[in-house]
């Protein structure tokens, strides 16, 4: 059986953008969005191939949007509290 993870829908990784394009799904009324472990899908602002876990906070170039266009401010006032920079959830490569 395929591992799920829960992520919330404002910690910024792949899966949680409103361009990327791969399996997932989205509890609008918890925020919530639910891929499996190993996801991969297809960034549509860049057209290309690309982990659903990845952490792109480091990635200056990239186009992150949350899916819930009018909770942007609560994604960019996160990330102190965000469970990716907390260590309690890694990325795709297991780093």
């Amino acid at each position: 059986m395929e591992k799920k993870l829960i992520l919330p829908a404002e910690v910024k990784v792949c899966a949680t953008c409103s361009y990327w394009d791969g399996e997932r799904q989205v509890d609008e009324e918890l925020n919530l969005v639910v891929v499996a472990e190993e996801c991969r899908g297809e960034c549509l602002a860049h057209e290309a191939v690309c982990d659903g876990l990845t952490d792109v906070r480091g990635i200056h170039h990239c186009s992150w949007e949350p899916l819930d266009a009018e909770g942007g401010d609560e994604a960019e006032a996160g990330d102190a509290t965000d469970p990716v920079a907390d260590g309690k959830l890694g990325n795709c490569t297991g780093t």
